[in-house]
């Protein structure tokens, strides 16, 4: 009786075990499932900010021209750092919108839409100021003052003309950078968290979470190998290779234009992506957009949209300039009284 009993006792273990690697199995198999799925959500979510990626990357190109060399990297890095706390920020932020106040979306969108073409305003009126010649005298001086404190000469004459020290002003174009990548990110885990609306609060996060860790990693990858091309072809000069000096020669003299090209494209990106943002919440133009432009089919529905976005976002971003003028005009008048 007493072997039968361990019989039984052993084929009730080998039977649990079996349930157990049965649910095992079962519970490893759903985890797959929604990897799979988490994977294929953020993998849409990606193709989706496609086209503010793409605007991210001239945007923040642009802001580290006319750095000096030695600190490209360090400023790179210190706006990457300042992006990714954009997205700490960020995610949490899209997650509590989207599960209490999703309404909010929009307006906040819209808001800053009107940020990025008011900047962009203010660089193109910037282009139009009239520029003094430097005298050889003052770029030796420029130089000289840029050597001592560590900064490029172009931010040593940009930061007299605004009457600022020169490494503030340095400091001021990483904030700047930082919160133009608060708009383009905000508007990035919007786009995002449209795709997976629909799926549950956890499995939202986690595709945010993977796409703003993404993005930040390609976006400011890119950009430090772009402002790094100069050294690259410095390198390959270097080599006893003819094909690997030509090479070189071609990347140094490449590079200048390279970075003015994507001062213009980041100077556009703010209109083409202040001015969706704003479209998008202004529903006659909205619908004006879809019902008229879109249906023209042929390049006036690929580019008429565009078009309208950068009038829109001019119009909008040169109206708040004209306020902001108005009213630091009219501040110390207010105050004298």
């Amino acid at each position: 009786m007493a072997g039968a009993g361990l019989l039984m006792l052993l084929d009730d273990i080998a039977a649990l075990l079996d349930d157990v690697a049965l649910m095992t199995k079962t519970a490893a198999g759903k985890s797959t499932a929604i990897l799979d799925d988490v994977a294929m959500q953020t993998k849409v979510a990606m193709q989706k900010t496609a086209g503010v990626l793409g605007d991210d990357l001239a945007l923040n190109a642009e802001q580290v021209t006319g750095v000096k060399a030695s600190r490209e990297l360090p400023v790179v890095w210190a706006v990457a750092k300042g992006s990714l706390w954009n997205k700490a920020i960020l995610v949490p932020a899209a997650l509590l919108i989207s599960a209490f106040a999703p309404w909010l979306i929009t307006p906040l969108l819209m808001v800053g839409g009107a940020f990025l073409c008011f900047e962009g305003v203010e660089k193109i009126l910037h282009l139009f100021h009239k520029k003094q010649a430097h005298s050889e005298k003052e770029v030796v001086v420029d130089a000289q003052e840029a050597a001592l404190k560590g900064v490029a000469p172009s931010s040593v004459r940009a930061a007299r003309e605004q009457h600022m020290d020169p490494m503030e002003y340095e400091k001021q174009k990483v904030s700047g950078a930082v919160r133009t990548d608060f708009i383009l990110s905000a508007e990035i885990m919007a786009i995002a968290l449209g795709t997976v609306s629909t799926k549950p609060i956890w499995e939202q996060g986690a595709v945010l979470v993977v796409v703003a860790l993404a993005i930040t990693v390609f976006v400011y990858g890119l950009v430090a190998a772009i402002v790094r091309m100069d050294d690259v072809g410095g390198w390959l000069m270097a080599k006893s290779s003819s094909a690997a000096k030509a090479l070189g020669r071609s990347m140094i003299a490449f590079t200048p234009w390279l970075m003015r090209g994507l001062s213009i494209v980041g100077t556009a990106a703010m209109f083409m992506v202040g001015g969706s943002l704003l479209v998008h919440g202004i529903a006659p133009i909205e619908h004006w957009v879809q019902a008229v432009v879109i249906p023209l089919g042929g390049m006036a529905s690929a580019l008429g949209p565009v078009l309208v976005h950068v009038v829109v976002g001019a119009a909008i971003g040169g109206a708040v300039v004209l306020c902001v003028e108005l009213w630091s005009k009219l501040r110390p008048a207010q105050i004298a009284h």
